[in-house]
């Protein structure tokens, strides 16, 4: 299923895409569960704005081998945390405003995870119980900037710099070779897969939940 946020008579409301229509819902179906209701709009007529507005977004750096290598790292042996503030997200169509900082601004995209309930001190063999769905952000860094600082969070953190989006897909196989590419005006920047990730996804959610 995949679950859309938009705005729709001035209000931002959720929505269930099938095929060119999308099914409004009632309320918030992360937190309050899915309803669906009558109402319909094109698919074409909407504008999709960012899926979640999380109190925060913890993120896991060099989780890739090829990302690693780049960063002039062997890789993490557990999961390497880092967070970045709801400021930086915006939706999947909304301008990345760049700093007034000297260096290179990068970009990559990666698999997010939503998370649908309480998720504290979660046994690794109970991490579907806490996940609503999937969905791809951009984690824009200002990498000089995170060289300089010797630490992430300013250089991670700007304003815009967690494009998320276009929606949640709820039945998605994080253990499949799902691709991942980031493009540029069409431009292929990076490619990788979800099954190449060194921390999977039953490990991360166990590990930030208990953190």
């Amino acid at each position: 299923m995949k679950v859309v946020r938009f705005r729709h008579e001035g209000e931002p409301r959720y929505g269930v895409i099938d095929g060119d229509v999308v099914t409004l819902v009632e309320g918030d179906p992360i937190h309050d569960g899915l309803t669906t209701t009558n109402d319909t709009v094109a698919l074409v007529d909407i504008v999709p704005l960012a899926p979640v507005t999380p109190s925060k977004v913890i993120c896991v750096g060099m989780n890739f081998a090829e990302h690693a290598a780049e960063m002039h790292h062997d890789g993490p042996q557990t999961p390497l945390i880092f967070l970045k503030p709801p400021t930086a997200v915006i939706g999947p169509g909304d301008d990345i405003i760049l700093p007034p900082v000297e260096g290179r601004i990068v970009h990559e995209g990666e698999l997010a995870i939503v998370i649908g309930s309480v998720a504290h001190r979660v046994p690794e063999k109970n991490w579907a119980d806490v996940i609503f769905g999937y969905t791809i952000a951009n984690d824009v860094s200002a990498r000089d900037v995170m060289f300089a600082d010797g630490q992430w969070a300013r250089a991670k953190g700007f304003d815009t710099f967690c494009p998320i989006g276009p929606w949640i897909e709820t039945e998605f196989d994080p253990f499949a070779h799902n691709e991942i590419s980031t493009r540029v005006d069409g431009e292929v920047r990076r490619h990788g897969f979800t099954g190449d990730m060194t921390h999977k996804v039953p490990e991360i959610i166990a590990f930030v939940s208990n953190a």
